[in-house]
């Protein structure tokens, strides 16, 4: 969910800095919501990406949201998209991603929005490297079915899996008891708050009510909090957010250790 991913990095606790990434391989939403320039973006940084890979590359190619917040825009054109994360790809230049490094900075945290993911997906890579996946799906009984078919799979994606619920629908203490899963909480559906985050009269919305003020945002802050690194030594910095799909987690219920344990490999 584009929407949830740049209210969570919106609602980031201080001091991180946060920058939101449209990693969606069927192209992004967030230039066209607010008016972006198509460059710089994705396609420039992975323009770039094939000349160097520091720290500060990420920064570079961003654009500025009304409130502030720097987003690196996905093309809304799926093959431009896709093309610019294979690109992106640890595998293709480096040992280490563009992404990573720039999240190996100190209080950086990079909110990569990478669609509907699985195995095949352009942003594996990107999946792979982060620090906690965040997966959102909707509590119907047919969402669920789909879930309980993808559980073994994650394990092998990330071992830090998160489970939030979208909208109405079963409990987490039922989702919980079904899939012997915790989900750790429930976005609220708020369309007033997710109209903010998703431009429109971008500035004076932004300016006025806010992700501080909406259900959304609030929400958003508490699951901010949650994942936000407690020292220099727990830095989980890079939160994956794939969009109302089916998600795979671990077979084990999400705790608070285990989201604030160390950084993958």
């Amino acid at each position: 969910m584009t929407t949830f991913a740049v209210a969570l990095a919106a609602r980031w606790p201080a001091p991180a800095r946060p920058i939101v990434v449209e990693a969606d391989p069927s192209g992004g939403d967030i230039a066209m919501r607010f008016s972006l320039q198509s460059s710089p973006g994705l396609v420039s940084l992975a323009a770039a990406a094939r000349r160097e890979a520091d720290s500060g590359l990420l920064w570079r190619h961003a654009q500025a949201l009304p409130g502030g917040l720097p987003v690196v825009a996905a093309p809304p054109d799926a093959d431009r998209a896709r093309g610019a994360l294979l690109a992106l790809a640890p595998s293709s230049h480096s040992h280490t991603g563009v992404l990573r490094n720039a999240a190996n900075a100190p209080d950086t945290v990079v909110v990569a929005d990478c669609g509907r993911i699985d195995h095949a997906t352009a942003a594996m890579g990107i999946v792979r490297e982060s620090d906690v996946l965040v997966l959102l799906t909707r509590a119907h009984a047919d969402d669920l079915a789909h879930v309980a078919r993808r559980l073994p799979v994650v394990g092998r994606w990330t071992p830090r899996p998160v489970l939030l619920l979208v909208g109405e629908g079963y409990s987490p203490t039922e989702v919980g008891r079904e899939l012997g899963v915790l989900p750790l909480g429930r976005v609220p559906h708020d369309e007033h708050g997710a109209a903010v985050l998703r431009g429109g009269r971008a500035r004076l919305r932004w300016t006025r009510s806010g992700p501080s003020h909406s259900a959304l945002g609030k929400c958003a802050h508490r699951i901010a909090t949650f994942l936000a690194p407690t020292s220099p030594s727990l830095p989980p910095r890079i939160p994956v957010l794939p969009p109302q799909m089916p998600p795979p987690v671990a077979m084990r219920p999400v705790d608070e250790h285990a989201v604030r344990g160390g950084r993958t490999s």
